[in-house]
């Protein structure tokens, strides 16, 4: 199997297998095509493709006639905020967020600075496969790369958006895993920026990946042991490039990925109380804290440019994915673990009150991620033979907006196609082990039928 992934979060796939230099520049010249000439910033992330990735972009954007504004190493989430901020026409991210080192991919940005939609996506992919690009001709072609910074204006924007002197005035001691990648470049510096004691480690962006850049309970294995020999007040872990981020309390416990969402939401709740966005598979955590407050919670299918059109729409106070993306509208509507560093952290300054005992108070519920690995050409009908035993025995309340989502009185299964790899997702959530543990042995039976 050569995976490669086309669709809502970009383009994406092995490099030196289905991840290719034509299949990039092809891609950037259909980019470039789509919003026209002008200027287009370019970041990456560590990864060791990156920069002969970013030179197919700047070919393909080149081709077109726009002119590349190079960014270098660079969270995407300063990239979405640098596209307002200098004027660009969009910007192209390079980065498999929390994919493995050998995965890249492109990530496409309008120039709001939020994500294509899905109907825009499909306007792009009908641009490359029809071959129908811009073409400049050899004496308009842009005769030279320039270059920005990103991640100071993302600083300025921080600044001017959480009460740094209160956070300052605690003195936190934070341990944070940059896992070596577009992070390296920002949190350590946004930590000191808000007073803390700074126990930085996988911080260097010369360096390879130290684990997998998907921040989860499994990968916070050394930012766990640093909190407990630092005695940190919370442990941070990031992915690749600067969307996600996972906790770690005070006492060394990782907390899922999972957790990071419905924590923020009920901070940004008792700021001020609106609708709050996420997707169809995470935790029903969020429902029971925006209940506290009267907030409705809206549901989208999976993919943050989903979150953030919804956002836009029903000016959500917070929203974000069970990956551990978060999105901070006073900061932009796109995930920005920066952003959901300073809202934690802020609220974690005056609550006079441990971390752990803050995640005490969110409802308690049972969740199971598994990966079903499945030959990309068979995956939709896999999912339509899972659909179609659901539909025909009738049990629970079946949503289809995003894969098969089956929900049940104490508790929900959902199955769907990955967008960034090739395999099924199933995730079961209940109210007990027990009742999860069912929940998960019901989806494989249907599964495997």
């Amino acid at each position: 199997m050569k995976p490669l992934k086309i669709g809502i979060g970009g383009v994406r796939g092995v490099v030196g297998e289905t991840f290719t230099p034509d299949l990039v520049v092809g891609f950037a010249q259909a980019f470039g095509s789509y919003v026209g000439r002008g200027p287009i910033l370019v970041c990456r992330d560590t990864r060791p493709s990156g920069p002969m990735v970013a030179a197919a972009v700047a070919a393909g954007l080149l081709a077109t006639g726009n002119e590349v504004v190079d960014l270098g190493v660079c969270p995407t989430p300063s990239l979405q905020l640098a596209v307002k901020w200098l004027g660009a026409h969009g910007g192209i991210s390079i980065t498999a967020g929390h994919n493995p080192a050998p995965w890249n991919a492109l990530k496409f940005v309008r120039q709001d600075g939020l994500y294509l939609t899905a109907a825009q996506t499909e306007e792009l992919l009908d641009i490359y496969h029809q071959g129908r690009f811009d073409k400049a001709t050899w004496d308009t072609i842009p005769t030279r790369v320039g270059k920005a910074e990103a991640i100071a204006h993302h600083l300025d924007v921080l600044r001017a958006q959480f009460d740094v002197d209160r956070v300052r005035a605690r003195r936190l001691r934070v341990a944070v895993d940059c896992c070596n990648g577009a992070c390296s470049l920002l949190s350590p510096r946004w930590l000191a920026e808000l007073g803390c004691e700074v126990l930085a480690i996988n911080d260097d962006p010369a360096s390879p990946f130290a684990h997998t850049p998907e921040p989860k309970p499994e990968t916070a294995v050394q930012v766990r042991a640093v909190v407990k020999a630092g005695r940190a007040d919370i442990g941070l872990v990031h992915d690749g490039d600067g969307e996600r981020v996972s906790l770690v309390d005070e006492t060394g416990r990782a907390l899922s990925e999972e957790m990071t969402l419905p924590l923020a939401a009920d901070m940004a709740l008792q700021e001020r109380v609106g609708p709050v966005v996420t997707n169809v598979c995470t935790t029903m955590a969020v429902e029971r804290v925006a209940s506290r407050y009267h907030a409705p919670v809206i549901r989208t299918p999976v993919g943050q440019p989903f979150i953030s059109e919804a956002m836009l729409d029903h000016r959500a106070v917070i929203g974000g994915e069970g990956n551990g993306s978060v999105a901070v509208p006073r900061v932009q509507l796109s995930h920005d673990s920066a952003a959901t560093i300073g809202l934690i952290l802020s609220h974690l300054a005056v609550a006079g009150r441990p971390l752990s005992e803050l995640v005490s108070a969110l409802p308690p519920v049972v969740m199971v991620k598994e990966h079903v690995p499945i030959e990309p050409n068979v995956i939709y009908s896999a999912l339509q033979d899972f659909r179609d035993a659901v539909q025909e025995e009738g049990e629970g309340q079946a949503d289809l907006s995003d894969g098969v989502k089956v929900s049940f009185p104490d508790g929900w299964v959902h199955v769907r196609a990955s967008n960034t790899e090739s395999m099924l997702r199933l995730i079961v959530e209940a109210d007990t082990a027990a009742r999860a543990s069912e929940l998960v042995d019901w989806a494989h039976d249907r599964l495997r039928r």
